[in-house]
């Protein structure tokens, strides 16, 4: 909505997540049960208002659906000021932070009851708010052959640990990546760095991951089936990311949530059984270990645990929307 702005909005906040966390983590904290303030609300109008006030007014939809507190608080402005638009806000965390609420919001989409009643508690009226779980792409709830998918990535059948390393090269930890290596003549190793072209020639130049069981992978659209064929996912909490390893019933470990969702997001995936924490690199021996001594065991809970983590499809978030569009009434002519 504002190219010349928005790079150096995400640049600052990159800045700040690397070198500033604990910051992060006390603006969370500290806004938690409050919605935007009246001066960044003023700022967001300001830097995006013109710019999605001719893209609505453009494409005119029948309903406008956003996954982030940002556009979701420009959206209810314009509805402030006039708009007629229906607003669905799709929350993608496991966690309830008050700027994502506003009164325009017609539609709230929550991963969890949790969420749901964090919501209520802050006064959000229940009758807005449907549990839907976090919608990722369909690939992710589909469970193909996997010696297929062995044979179309030249991956062995072993014990196989998916470190997701993302776009920003948070989680690329030199402790940790040379930490997981010490295993690789029994457990195959996928690194995904997806963007971070930089981490990946470094990692090839590094004659310690030239190895026939470390993989390592650039940019891909088939992270679907990766997580498929491998048995231990090691990650940020992210909710996109945590949400996909769900529905692939793969457990996860996490790797330095960030303060604020992220910390939600690993707190709630801990409990629930479906990951740990990497508080010491304790809990990567245990892992490993488990991975070579009871492999069957580990592949045999996550098949009896797919029909438990199965009540939450991608259908529900995009069903909830066709709702809206055919209880929106239509104007008499």
């Amino acid at each position: 909505m504002n190219p010349k702005v928005a790079p150096l909005i995400i640049t600052a906040y990159k800045k700040t997540v690397l070198s500033q966390p604990k910051l992060i983590g006390m603006m969370y904290r500290h806004q938690y049960h409050k919605s935007l303030n009246r001066f960044t609300t003023l700022a967001l109008h300001r830097i995006f208002y013109t710019h999605t006030k001719n893209v609505v007014n453009q494409l005119d939809p029948d309903i406008v659906v956003c996954t982030h507190p940002i556009p979701s608080a420009v959206i209810s402005r314009l509805k402030r000021l006039g708009e007629d638009i229906l607003l669905c806000t799709v929350i993608t965390d496991y966690d309830a932070h008050g700027t994502w609420i506003s009164p325009e919001v017609d539609r709230y989409l929550v991963s969890t009851q949790e969420v749901r009643n964090k919501m209520i508690q802050q006064g959000v009226p229940p009758s807005r708010i449907k549990v839907t779980g976090i919608p990722v792409h369909p690939n992710f709830w589909e469970h193909p052959v996997k010696d297929e998918i062995r044979a179309k990535f030249n991956l062995k059948d072993m014990p196989t640990v998916m470190v997701m390393g993302g776009g920003w090269g948070i989680m690329n930890d030199e402790v940790i990546n040379d930490f997981l290596i010490r295993w690789k003549d029994d457990v195959q190793i996928l690194f995904c760095l997806g963007n971070n072209e930089k981490e990946l020639k470094k990692l090839q130049q590094d004659p310690r991951y030239n190895h026939a069981n470390i993989r390592l992978i650039g940019f891909t659209l088939e992270v679907d089936k990766l997580m498929e064929v491998s048995d231990l996912l090691v990650t940020k909490p992210g909710g996109m990311t945590c949400t996909e390893g769900l529905a692939k019933g793969i457990p996860m470990l996490f790797h330095h949530p960030l303060p604020g969702q992220e910390e939600e997001n690993c707190q709630y995936f801990t409990v629930q059984g479906l990951g740990e924490p990497i508080i010491s690199l304790e809990v990567i021996v245990k892992w490993m270990n488990k991975l070579i001594s009871d492999l069957d065991g580990i592949r045999r809970r996550r098949e009896e645990q797919l029909p438990c983590i199965d009540r939450y499809r991608p259908l529900e978030s995009a069903q909830s929307i066709i709702d809206m569009l055919e209880s929106k009434k239509v104007p008499s002519s």
